[in-house]
């Protein structure tokens, strides 16, 4: 896996990051397991089928309104990184590439904890950008009081 691989789409970056007391491996099923995903994405339930080129979905109800935002999964190492894209039904564009956000999940463990970065590229706005990182934090919080309860 080469850094370029890695790197997010154009546009504005988002990142936010966390270090929680716990594996990899119980972060990684956080990140995956929709029992989990719900508890801390705003009630949100997940769907996806793990696989490059899968598809991933999240649908639920978000200020009286129900939403179906989906994405395909781009890379996935078990463990340590998750690659998607990512289209909102909120944002107000049509359910093309151009208009898909890059996420990128990459946990790093050691000494029993796990730093766990999420980076949201193709942001078409600084805002936007900004608006991601903070909606990230408040997740990446709520997750670690799960993880390490």
């Amino acid at each position: 896996m080469n850094s370029e691989s890695k790197a997010p789409a154009a546009g504005y970056t988002a990142t936010a990051r966390i270090t929680v007391k716990a594996t990899a491996s119980r972060v990684w099923e956080a990140l995956t397991d929709p029992r989990l995903v719900r508890q801390y994405l705003f009630g949100t339930d997940m769907k996806a089928d793990w696989r490059v080129g899968g598809a991933i979905t999240y649908t639920g109800v978000w200020e009286g309104k129900p939403y179906e935002d989906r994405g395909t999964i781009l890379e996935l190492v078990p463990k340590k990184l998750l690659k998607s894209s990512y289209w909102s039904a909120f944002s107000g564009k049509e359910d093309t590439p151009e208009n898909r956000l890059i996420v990128i999940y990459e946990l790093t463990e050691s000494g029993g904890e796990t730093a766990l970065s999420i980076t949201t590229g193709n942001n078409p706005t600084q805002d936007g950008a900004d608006h991601s990182a903070g909606n990230w934090t408040t997740v990446l919080q709520k997750l670690k009081e799960i993880l390490e309860k």
